[in-house]
């Protein structure tokens, strides 16, 4: 189990960093096709944030450690975060337990009900109930701090079409900022994303678009609810931060598309990465 593991890991590894819609074929071998899903490791406890398909391949790696007991935080509710949840094998696995975590939707929706309504018929044919590992749900406002023994768990509001929350993660000194999905504003900085990125040593930020696809006056993407690689470094830059990963790809960019992102980044930002399925990056 996880718990025997080094008491001063902390690493972070990606298993879904594509947005929107799964994009699968030969064009995205590289960054990879799946939608959210982040693991992070923290002092001999497993955090996951988002549930997309990235979370069917992280469940498959899990079934040589059972039983496992994982903590899973919701950034939100939109298909592409949680439509991994019901192909999850370790949640239909008895002994095994699952805390889960998410704010409330504006419409009064637990993340509870949300999880269980998307595997509902006619949508899909095994309700969540078949589910025989132990799932804990708890309800989280933005602004919220939590503790996980030594582990500070501290949430934000994102700026997205209703509503995401974003997370940071601090453990012994160092912080990872998980903050996806979530659009810039025209005339400022979201605070809200400067103070939950402060002096981090990681932010990982929802970078899904370039500035010219963003204000493209044929197909412009300004109130979609996603934001420009060049707002992910002026972000980092204000809130002090040590190393960007830019995530949550458009599922149109190609492999030779984002190796042209991560070469501009880099040069305006050198401690950055796009991130790559199966990366594996130490919070030092």
């Amino acid at each position: 189990m996880l718990e025997r593991s080094a008491p001063a890991e902390f690493v972070i590894q990606f298993w879904g960093v594509r947005g929107s819609i799964p994009a699968p074929g030969s064009e995205t071998v590289r960054y990879g096709g799946n939608t959210s899903c982040v693991e992070m490791r923290v002092g001999g406890k497993r955090l996951i944030f988002d549930g997309g398909t990235g979370l069917r391949v992280l469940g498959k790696s899990l079934l040589k450690e059972m039983p496992v007991e994982a903590y899973m935080f919701f950034t939100h509710s939109h298909w592409d975060h949680i439509q991994g949840f019901p192909f999850f094998v370790p949640a239909f696995v008895k002994g095994n337990c699952f805390h889960i975590y998410g704010a409330i939707a504006p419409n009064g929706a637990s993340m509870k009900q949300r999880l269980h309504d998307q595997m509902l018929h006619p949508n899909f044919p095994v309700p969540m109930q078949v589910m025989q590992s132990d799932l804990k749900f708890y309800d989280l406002c933005p602004g919220e701090k939590m503790e996980l023994d030594d582990i500070l768990i501290e949430t934000g509001s994102l700026n997205h079409p209703n509503t995401a929350m974003g997370y940071r993660i601090t453990w012994q000194g160092r912080t990872a900022v998980y903050a996806t999905d979530t659009e810039h504003f025209p005339d400022r900085l979201d605070e809200n994303l400067l103070y939950l990125a402060r002096n981090a040593d990681v932010m990982i930020y929802d970078a899904c678009y370039t500035d010219e696809e963003y204000h493209d006056p044929k197909s412009p993407k300004i109130g979609w609810g996603h934001s420009t690689w060049q707002e992910a470094v002026k972000a980092a830059k204000a809130a002090g931060v040590k190393k960007l990963v830019v995530f949550h790809h458009d599922p149109n960019h190609t492999d030779d598309f984002l190796d042209q992102i991560e070469a501009q980044v880099e040069a305006v930002f050198p401690n950055s990465v796009l991130a790559r399925e199966g990366m594996i990056l130490p919070v030092v």
